[in-house]
């Protein structure tokens, strides 16, 4: 598609071919007239008629480049970062279940897929500098959106002034009841985290169409490639630093301050505790001030750098004939709004673009599926805490994805591979990825003892039922989450339920005793436990994350080998003229069929192979507290597996279908270039 005589290279990568078609064979003086009129919108960096000389020193590439990979980092930050390590710790503070906060995930990319094409189609013929002041705007007003909930939410009450230990009859014991007025209406703030991803997904849209295209229509062909793809190296850069920022700041208590009890119940919370929340706001809330800052450079440059017109001129087409090529020159297919309808079916009937967009697409599902998950899963199967899970897997993800798109970069220019070539080498990476994956089946761990849960009070009561005969007078509360681990090894639900009726502090730590449900085991020399039970969960005795981590990033590095190949694929399996319009449909299908219901679907499964969910007192359920892990590693491996499996059928599928194009052809081609130069 094209504006104004251009061609739309809205969607333009970074590309051993880049900026191609911007010299018309048929019409050069067709493509005069956009260089004409490129030329007449360059101007000075300003505001109207202000425009300072200072502010003309970065009236340049390089001057966009810096305003456009600051905007790059923050959204990554954000939208990449912020959001995915958040997750626990919202559905925690919400009360809300993984299916849920998958939806949250995906709603960005609803927005995004919803806006792609319009964007891209409108904007190209408009300001696009001024395009990316709006997307700054936006994605400033939803991370402030984002961050809206803790401040109406109230204080985080993380229990109630109730005793915790086994309450015998007779004894004083607050007693709930459901009520109305006990129901939570924390649910409900689902609703303004999914409008904030919304108002994300629509200022994503233009910086990675419009703001990619400007780059490429600025640069000369060969710097296009190093241009772009340092802008998408910063974006990379974003969702390592929101993964580390966050995680740290996951070790702030969500209110800042943490409440002192009146009574004796609770000791103060540590960062060990289940019921702790970090404070995820505060980085949603500095990105906010940050990236509104950005809307003043953006808003300052003109509609084309200086400089623009003379590089458009110089660029050549190569085109790439594959059948199609002759319809959209003969027909000038893309020129208005009403050649939108053939231009899509074109593309459609392309059996070689579909079949490597549905093979990326499915690609996509299991990495956005992860993105979002992997900080739960190390947290659950390895019994890491939320802030420590977070950055793992910042650490793991973002330096793997970059080192696989690099590498792939590289072998794909230095072999100088063509289009079957480059689909044939997805193949391989997507087959050893495939094999990587087999991590999952042997760097598994399994369960720790969970009285109730996993095993029964000493041979007294049944599976996933908390009450047995040891604590059944007791009075204990579903509700209160507050595990305790047994000098027995064993994990309890709360000292309630263990059946412990004191407690003692010893060096500031809290120690329960006269524990009904709890063994009696002796130390290795003959002496007694000082206590039966301590706060937190009992340790694990898995010793499989440094191999997990091992084997899960180079899983990563292989899996995004096949990023940049892909698109390069895509971009020679078209005609010249609908290179960016490809890459629109591709990001269409990408978030339906990939990054939109990947996170959901892996929600639904961790949701799957939960075994004790939050319930409160009017049998509402909450999010959950325990998962089974070996059915979460089988669950993620099997979904990951079957993506793995349909992305190399189709890649198989797009080599044995592709037909290269005649030599002849490619010859008579390269002729009528040189001759259109000659005449512009």
């Amino acid at each position: 598609m094209k504006g104004g005589g251009i061609e739309n290279p809205v969607f333009e990568p970074p590309s051993p071919s880049p900026g191609l078609g911007r010299q018309r064979q048929a019409s050069p003086a067709g493509a005069g007239a956009g260089v004409a009129e490129a030329e007449a919108e360059e101007g000075p960096c300003g505001w109207g008629r202000c425009a300072p000389k200072a502010l003309q020193l970065c009236n340049n590439p390089e001057g966009y480049l810096a305003a456009y990979s600051l905007l790059a980092i923050f959204q990554g930050i954000v939208v990449n970062g912020l959001i995915n390590i958040s997750i626990s710790t919202i559905e925690k503070r919400y009360e809300l279940n993984s299916s849920l906060t998958g939806l949250i995930s995906a709603s960005y990319d609803i927005a995004f897929c919803v806006l792609s094409l319009f964007v891209s189609f409108f904007g190209e013929r408009g300001h696009k500098p001024r395009w990316l002041a709006f997307s700054a705007f936006m994605l400033g007003l939803g991370s402030l959106i984002f961050s809206l909930p803790h401040f109406s939410s109230g204080k985080y009450h993380y229990g109630a002034k109730l005793e915790d230990t086994c309450q015998i009859p007779g004894t004083s014991s607050a007693n709930f009841t459901c009520s109305a007025s006990t129901k939570s209406s924390l649910p409900n703030y689902l609703y303004v985290f999914i409008l904030g991803q919304l108002l994300l997904g629509v200022g994503g849209t233009p910086l990675y169409t419009l703001g990619t295209a400007f780059i490429d229509d600025s640069v000369p062909k060969h710097k296009s490639s190093l241009y772009i793809g340092i802008g998408y190296a910063m974006s990379l850069l974003g969702p390592a630093i929101g993964y580390v920022l966050g995680g740290q700041l996951l070790n702030v208590y969500i209110d800042i301050q943490i409440p002192e009890r009146q009574d004796t119940t609770y000791t103060k919370m540590d960062q060990d505790d289940p019921r702790w929340l970090g404070a995820w706001w505060i980085a949603f809330l500095a990105c906010f001030f940050a990236i509104w800052l950005l809307i003043i450079p953006f808003s300052c440059f003109p509609k084309h750098l200086p400089g623009t017109a003379k590089i458009q001129a110089e660029k050549i087409s190569e085109t790439h004939n594959d059948g199609s090529e002759a319809l959209v020159e003969t027909k000038n297919i893309g020129k208005s709004f009403k050649d939108f309808p053939m231009a899509l079916l074109i593309l459609l009937k392309n059996p070689v673009l579909m079949s490597l967009i549905i093979a990326s697409s499915s690609e996509a599902l299991v990495a956005t599926g992860f993105a979002t998950f992997l900080p739960k899963f190390i947290e659950n199967q390895f019994g890491k805490t939320s802030s420590f899970s977070a950055t793992l897997g910042g650490l793991v993800l973002i330096p793997a994805a970059a080192l696989g798109q690099i590498i792939s970069g590289i072998l794909v220019s230095k072999c100088k591979m063509d289009c079957k070539s480059i689909i044939k080498f997805m193949i391989g990476t997507c087959s050893v990825a495939l094999l990587l994956n087999t991590v999952f089946l042997f760097a598994k761990c399994g369960n720790e003892p969970f009285a109730g849960v996993s095993e029964t009070y000493n041979g007294t009561g049944m599976l996933y039922n908390l009450t047995a005969p040891c604590n059944a007078n007791c009075r204990c509360l579903r509700s209160m989450y507050y595990p305790v681990c047994g000098r027995d090894e064993v994990q309890y639900f709360s000292p309630c339920f263990a059946g412990c009726t004191s407690h003692l502090f010893n060096n500031m730590k809290k120690m329960y005793h006269n524990c009904s449900c709890i063994g009696k085991p002796k130390r290795e020399d003959g002496s007694d436990f000082l206590y039966e039970a301590v706060p937190g969960k009992c340790p694990t005795q898995c010793k499989f994350l440094p191999l997990f981590l091992t084997f899960f990033f180079f899983a990563v590095v292989f899996t995004f080998m096949a990023v940049t190949p892909t698109t390069v694929a895509i971009l020679r399996c078209v005609p010249d003229k609908q290179r960016s319009f490809a890459l629109g449909v591709q990001s269409v299908f990408l978030r339906l069929l990939g990054t939109i219901p990947g996170p959901i679907l892996f929600g639904v499964a961790i949701d799957n192979s939960c075994t004790l969910w939050d319930i409160n007192e009017c049998k509402t359920k909450g999010a959950c507290w325990v998962y089974d892990n070996e059915r979460m590693a089988y669950l993620l491996m099997g979904i990951s597996a079957a993506c793995k499996i349909i992305t190399i059928i189709f890649v198989v599928t797009a080599v044995c279908l592709y037909k290269p194009p005649p030599a002849s052809a490619a010859l008579s081609q390269k002729d009528s270039e040189m001759v259109s130069a000659i005449h512009t």
